[in-house]
């Protein structure tokens, strides 16, 4: 963990060089999804819900291994799930995400 902030300037700093590395992150996630649509014979095998509920699990245990609050991480695993089932049933319609 970085050293405690001196300043609202530096907060939004180390928010912007956490961001930096948070969203290829996501990239690769979102490319995975793409690749995931692939294996996956229609439409109807895309929202795997038990797969969605080990996915939260898993992260709800490493928000509370990391200190950072598993409601909140939760609800933005929620959102990445819905957003990566978005994409694979565009790629099931047969159209671009």
């Amino acid at each position: 963990m970085a050293s405690p902030a001196t300043s609202l300037q530096d907060v939004r700093e180390r928010i912007d060089a956490l961001d930096a590395r948070i969203v290829p992150l996501l990239a690769e996630r979102f490319a995975c999804a793409r690749e995931a649509a692939r294996f996956k014979s229609g439409a109807a095998e895309v929202p795997a819900p038990e797969r969605a509920a080990r996915v939260v699990a898993q992260a709800r245990a490493l928000a509370e291994a990391h200190g950072a609050p598993p409601d909140a991480v939760e609800r933005v695993y929620r959102a990445l799930i819905d957003a990566m089932i978005e994409i694979e049933l565009r790629l099931h319609a047969g159209r671009a995400p």
